[in-house]
């Protein structure tokens, strides 16, 4: 922490309370240089992470939405949910990384395709079906061909 009046960056807490809300942290700190002390607070960071949908609107991030959303693409196909869960706490924390606090849902569906690669193909597919909102068998079979491709060029695991 910076001093306010010398600017050194070193100093020593001398009290630490909890505030009567219990929403913030009050610390009394004194100066290793100047010896004068000065206050400083914490809170929890309570802006949340965004998503920014396909037509501009903004959204909270929903852990338990792609989760639910994982599971339908997964549905009786050999995926354990140890998996999932490592899917979408990826996809957090590459959200939670980010020096921005908003994502496109494209960027996030992109990852968790990528994820979902890996893991089944089918489940892969389902979700791109889903995702990227085919519009007719053609979008569909191009999708097919290009994971066929990949798998002849040795791009995926399975």
């Amino acid at each position: 922490m910076k001093c306010p009046y010398c600017g050194f960056l070193q100093d020593r807490v001398v009290d630490s309370r909890e505030s009567k809300e219990a929403d913030s942290i009050r610390r009394r700190r004194e100066c290793e240089k100047c010896n004068r002390r000065f206050t400083t607070y914490e809170r929890i960071d309570e802006i949340p992470y965004m998503v920014v949908k396909k037509d501009g609107r903004r959204e909270r991030f929903d852990r338990q939405k792609i989760l639910s959303g994982l599971l339908r693409a997964c549905e009786k196909r050999p995926v354990s949910s140890t998996q999932l869960e490592k899917v979408v706490d990826a996809t957090e924390t590459y959200l939670m990384d980010a020096p921005e606090r908003e994502r496109t849902t494209s960027e996030i569906g992109e990852l968790i395709m990528q994820h979902l690669k890996g893991l089944d193909t089918v489940a892969y597919i389902r979700f791109a079906s889903v995702y990227r909102d085919f519009k007719d068998v053609r979008e569909f079979k191009e999708e097919l061909e290009g994971l066929l491709e990949s798998h002849r060029t040795g791009k995926t695991k399975k």
